[in-house]
């Protein structure tokens, strides 16, 4: 591990010792004791708490206190795991962080009520902040932008759900970069992007201060989802802590490496990976045959250099801000993220 990996680790751990209490705090809010296992299920599975800690070091950035960031800070990760237990459910995925997701350990209707009470305390983090009102308007606008992103990515998806008649009838047949880069900045810049904002308000930071690292957090975000598409195909399940070759079985068009493999395929193998895709069962065969098909080409290569875009783009943002400790912290995280699973 170099220095820089060590320090990131070391902040990321910081920021998980000072949040995680915060978190269980509002969660349990108004719970039965009995149900307090079952609630706190999905933050004990883990997670490196990269959103909590940019909110963190946005505030720092600018000269704030721990105090005043850290309830929003709690509230931006547990908005992030709200929306992965519902995601899960949604896509069927039975494995998240090496364990079992939420619905797959205890079932799809507890679940969507685990799921309910998560998003309850996104809001009680609000009340606590600074800010509420402003707040609470960034945690709903967020919230139901990823929401949007959320339903172009299934929309996206080329089999299954037959028995949703709106999947099926405004299912995308071809994703291009446009809608790509869209459903991904809905899905997943958009939630870096208000850590970051969240934390700059809690500091008092200006408006073009804000503006400017809410860019960086975009751009951060593109690249971490844009990392998060390569290792779905090259990943190693254990590393990862998800299933390899998830998009594939679902169908998915909306990952970066199987849009740049479909730009190079020859005519017999795009036909090929098209069948293999929009089949309603996608066996375990198919999805090693897809990864074979998508290694002929150079989309592995040309996914990395588009993540590093969005990366080197972060970067000048970050140039045009304070020049700090914090500011160091925020690049090296930049410089990592391509660097995941590696």
């Amino acid at each position: 591990m170099t220095k820089k990996e060590e320090k990131v680790s070391l902040f990321l751990a910081q920021t998980a010792k000072t949040v995680d209490p915060v978190i269980r705090k509002l969660l349990s809010f108004y719970v039965g004791k009995k149900f307090q296992d079952i609630i706190e299920y999905q933050i004990n599975t883990g997670g490196k708490r990269i959103r909590p800690a940019l909110a963190i070091a946005s505030a720092n950035l600018f000269g704030g206190k721990i105090k005043d960031v850290l309830y929003l800070a709690a509230g931006l990760e547990i908005l992030h795991n709200y929306s992965l237990i519902i995601d899960d459910i949604i896509d069927n995925s039975t494995l998240r962080r090496g364990k079992p997701t939420v619905w797959a350990k205890f079932g799809r209707s507890i679940a969507q009520c685990i799921g309910i009470d998560w998003g309850a305390a996104i809001f009680q983090a609000a009340n606590r902040s600074l800010c509420p009102v402003k707040i609470s308007e960034i945690f709903a606008k967020t919230l139901k932008i990823l929401v949007e992103g959320e339903i172009s990515d299934v929309l996206f998806e080329q089999s299954g759900r037959e028995d949703e008649p709106y999947i099926v009838k405004n299912r995308y047949r071809n994703v291009s970069e446009k809608n790509y880069l869209e459903m991904i900045g809905k899905k997943t810049a958009v939630l870096f992007q208000s850590c970051c904002e969240m934390g700059a308000i809690s500091a008092g930071a200006k408006e073009k201060q804000i503006k400017t690292l809410k860019s960086y957090g975009f751009n951060l975000g593109v690249a971490f989802q844009i990392k998060d598409d390569i290792l779905d195909i090259f990943g190693k399940e254990k590393k990862f802590g998800k299933e390899i070759g998830k998009d594939i079985r679902e169908g998915k068009m909306g990952n970066a490496v199987i849009s740049f493999a479909c730009q190079e395929f020859s005519q017999k193998d795009k036909k090929e990976f098209s069948l293999i895709i929009r089949k309603n069962v996608i066996s375990e065969k198919d999805i090693g045959r897809a990864i074979e098909l998508i290694k002929k080409t150079k989309a592995e290569e040309r996914a990395i250099s588009y993540g590093e875009r969005f990366v080197k783009k972060a970067k000048v943002n970050l140039s045009l801000l304070p020049q700090n400790e914090w500011n160091e912290s925020l690049a090296d995280i930049c410089d990592l993220i391509m660097e995941r699973g590696n």
